[in-house]
């Protein structure tokens, strides 16, 4: 299969040198890089800014921003099987980037705007055949909210998991992986490397059930 991933934060600049972002660091993201393309599959990366280094023989896409990362993905999605979003994107940008550094030192209001909703933006293109996996990242009522987002955007799996321990690459959160029939799969015990490796297991036998039907 043709895999695209995204993986780490998105970068939103206020002016030259400061910028909102969040503490991702990617490697869930990479880790299914890696495994699928040792599994055979043809693997393109889309990746925020990241300390890590890129899986050999990966293909890699670098962006910054939220919207550098959207025109990436569906420059990239509809010739792919399947999408694993699990990127942080940031929710907001400034609404104006200056030009030069600021020096302002005094008590200011930062005006934000939305950024565009990847995930919804490439469930409009999504062909019948292609599979989209999504992650959210909550702090009350997880299943609940993630839950609502696979059906919101038409995902087939989503990666739930809470906001205790996010950035944090040696310490685990609860995570579950739940399916478009809202069958749940407790993964908090799980590695890094054995969530990614499950997950990539799943896709495939997700896409080999499909193929039978």
């Amino acid at each position: 299969m043709k895999i695209l991933i995204t993986a780490g934060p998105t970068r939103e600049y206020l002016d030259p040198v400061r910028f909102i972002s969040n503490p991702a660091t990617g490697i869930t993201g990479y880790l299914i890089a890696r495994i699928a393309k040792r599994k055979g599959h043809d693997v393109v990366l889309i990746s925020g800014p990241s300390f890590l280094k890129p899986p050999k023989g990966v293909r890699v896409i670098y962006t910054e921003s939220a919207i550098e990362m959207k025109d990436a993905v569906e420059k990239e999605f509809l010739a792919c099987d399947v999408l694993i979003m699990s990127a942080a994107v940031s929710d907001w940008r400034p609404e104006k980037k200056f030009d030069n550094k600021l020096k302002i030192k005094r008590k200011w209001t930062l005006s934000l705007v939305p950024n565009p909703d990847i995930l919804k933006a490439v469930s409009m293109l999504k062909r019948k055949n292609q599979m989209i996996v999504g992650f959210a990242l909550e702090s009350q009522e997880l299943l609940k909210n993630a839950i609502k987002k696979m059906k919101d955007k038409n995902l087939d799996m989503i990666v739930a998991n809470t906001v205790q321990n996010f950035g944090i690459p040696e310490k685990k959160s609860d995570i579950y992986v739940i399916y478009r029939d809202e069958t749940i799969k407790d993964c908090s015990s799980f590695t890094k490397m054995e969530l990614a490796s499950f997950i990539v297991k799943e896709i495939e036998r997700l896409a080999k059930k499909h193929n039978e039907k």
